[in-house]
């Protein structure tokens, strides 16, 4: 076993109702080189038994029941009772591969000052590897302009100090989808990123039960972060410019989708939210 250089990292795994999965995910984490420093799992509310299996099998995990409040809930849980001063997350459906947390402590050795690193990923989609498209091409540095399209960063691929939630907040509860692009958006207004252009996490699809298969279209829960963001005082005055024009981008988008489907009552509205933030700029 590695030594961890006296760094505590705290592993939060959110799980709802996936036990046969969980395990997968459970086990990434007891093979790594580096041992972190706690294992969390957090169940959001699950009724298959996962509560007794995980208390079963694994007893030196924190296991924590809460009533079924969302996946941002759950991770917020898990910050709030994480002991270490590191923070990782791995969602209950992906997995690490075993130099996941070596490979990043090896890299916050070489970059003390930065607080948030995040690696490349291998794409599982109903048990086929796929391969990336271009436009999901991550970055490292200051990327808050990259982020601003789409969510660049994998939850189950970061490692935050626990102060940065201090200074920036927490998962958004009232987001059913896009928590974690509306997350990375204030982090990395703030924060520079580090990205290890390696595949260290298994990323799995496909399954019935992902919360990016939405009904509204992505780019509605995008459109709520941004106006979030920009309305909340918290960017710089470029910072603010560059969100206001990805809105209004996204904004067009989403009307495209309205008049296909023939909503016109929200498509007036959204024509209206459109003129109004270019005049902003």
């Amino acid at each position: 076993m590695l030594d961890n250089g006296g760094m505590k990292i705290s592993v939060i795994i959110p799980t709802y109702n996936r036990k046969k999965t969980l395990a997968r995910a459970i086990q990434s984490v007891i093979n790594q080189s580096l041992s972190p420093f706690e294992i969390l799992i957090i169940d959001d509310g699950s009724n298959d038994g996962t509560e007794e299996w995980v208390k079963e099998n694994f007893q030196n995990i924190k296991y924590i029941y809460q009533n079924n409040r969302g996946v941002s809930s759950a991770r917020n849980i898990g910050i709030e009772n994480a002991n270490g001063d590191w923070v990782a997350f791995l969602d209950s459906d992906d997995e690490w591969l075993p130099n996941k947390l070596h490979e990043q402590l090896k890299a916050i050795e070489s970059n003390p000052e930065v607080k948030f690193f995040h690696t490349n990923e291998i794409w599982i989609r109903n048990g086929v590897r796929v391969n990336q498209m271009k436009k999901h091409k991550k970055y490292g540095g200051y990327i808050f302009e990259k982020c601003l399209d789409m969510c660049r960063v994998s939850p189950s691929s970061v490692l935050i100090q626990k102060e940065v939630f201090d200074n920036i907040g927490v998962f958004d509860e009232s987001l059913r989808v896009c928590e974690d692009y509306d997350l990375w958006l204030r982090i990395t207004s703030k924060y520079p990123v580090v990205f290890l252009d390696v595949p260290l996490i298994y990323k799995y699809g496909g399954h019935a039960d992902q919360l990016s298969k939405v009904n509204d279209g992505i780019e509605f829960y995008r459109i709520q972060s941004l106006e979030k963001i920009i309305n909340s005082g918290f960017l710089g005055d470029e910072q603010k410019v560059m969100a206001v024009n990805a809105l209004v981008n996204k904004m067009k988008i989403y009307s495209k989708g309205l008049k296909k489907r023939k909503k016109l009552d929200a498509l007036q509205d959204i024509k209206k939210n459109i003129q109004y933030w270019i005049n902003m700029i």
